[in-house]
């Protein structure tokens, strides 16, 4: 099998394991709440909920390698050499499914501690 198919393959793969352990680290960083006066019980429903309601973020990995894979293909096509555009294409798909994966968990952390914050905790981180 050509060296080109086998690295496209191999980024291939990573793009998926990166794109699922974004999915499963779905709590995110765990907000940080001022305990005074609240119910725990209480909280912990509403965490649960703002979790949920955080779901709604669009994954973003699948857009950010679709624009990875383009502009490492264009630097490849750049070059002139046609193993060069595989091989870059794969690499920049692999890194925008990364930085895709880790835009939606940081976005999904904002709406958790904003929907805190509108029931009323004082989210301190």
């Amino acid at each position: 099998m050509p060296e080109s198919i086998i690295n496209i393959r191999r980024g291939g793969t990573l793009l998926i394991a990166l794109t699922l352990l974004g999915g499963c680290a779905g709590g995110g960083s765990k907000p940080i709440v001022d305990p005074a006066g609240v119910d725990m019980g209480r909280y912990q429903a509403d965490l649960a909920d703002c979790q949920q309601i955080a779901k709604q973020v669009d994954q973003k990995a699948g857009a950010g390698a679709a624009g990875g894979a383009v502009v490492g293909g264009l630097i490849g096509a750049i070059t002139g050499d046609s193993d060069r555009v595989k091989r870059s294409a794969g690499v920049g798909a692999v890194l925008g499914g990364a930085r895709g994966a880790g835009a939606t968990q940081r976005e999904r952390d904002v709406v958790v501690k904003n929907c805190l914050r509108n029931r009323g905790y004082r989210v301190l981180n």
